[in-house]
């Protein structure tokens, strides 16, 4: 498998993203979904997916400690595009054991205890979605954070056993930008207050001019931390 997703490296490497996208769509039918967090990247892969193919699959995960301009914007693209994005909610039991053992908002007490959080809120529920995919869509870019420089457009995820693609690796946030803006993609008002990276609403926080563009993403925390374990490298 890593020598098949070295090959469509190769072979896509200088082609645009909806051609990267067309061909994993129609390859891998319903076993193929983008994992929405809703920022930017993945709303203009959503406007990128759905004019491709109507009836794609993408998913969100919904912890529970989400911003409400999140939840508004989850109702914007479903009605602009006229679908509906499936939602995995983290199981019950989970969270109240953690939040018995731990308190509410234990993730600022150290890592481990954020990571934990992590989890059992998104971790978990991200599972149960890929156990029905063969191939997963995010909108993971290069120059995000320290811990994605290295990532391609497409790659073997070993831990969760299957293909990940990232047709947005090499663009820019500028590039981001000019698609939202050039299709009239929606997108969450928080970056509109200097909210570069968007997460849960305890764990995120507006950043200054000049900071890393995921440095209000558990601002408490050392950067090469910086990563729920959704996407681990």
């Amino acid at each position: 498998m890593k020598a098949k997703t070295e090959q469509l490296n190769k072979e896509f490497e200088a082609k645009k993203p909806e051609e990267l996208l067309r061909y994993f769509l129609y390859e891998y039918g319903d076993r193929i979904a983008l994992a929405s967090s809703l920022g930017l990247e993945d709303q203009a892969l959503t406007d990128m997916i759905l004019k491709i193919k109507k009836n794609a699959r993408i998913f969100t995960i919904d912890t529970g400690r989400l911003f409400p301009e999140t939840y508004s914007l989850i109702d914007k693209t479903n009605m602009k595009y006229a679908f509906r994005m499936e939602v995995y909610f983290p199981e019950s039991k989970p969270v109240e054991e953690y939040v018995y053992m731990n308190g509410i908002n234990a993730f600022y007490e150290s890592v481990e205890k954020r990571k934990k959080c992590c989890n059992v809120r998104k971790i978990q529920p991200l599972q149960r979605a890929l156990s029905t995919l063969d191939v997963w869509i995010c909108g993971l870019r290069q120059e995000q954070s320290v811990t994605r420089t290295g990532i391609n457009a497409v790659e073997w995820d070993e831990a969760n056993g299957l293909i990940k693609v990232n047709p947005l690796a090499c663009f820019s946030e500028q590039d981001v930008w000019a698609y939202i803006r050039k299709h009239c993609v929606p997108y969450n008002v928080l970056h509109d207050k200097k909210f570069p990276s968007i997460g849960c609403q305890p764990c995120t926080r507006a950043v200054s001019s000049g900071e890393d563009i995921r440095s209000g993403r558990w601002w408490w925390e050392d950067p090469e931390h910086k990563e729920c374990g959704l996407h681990k490298r």
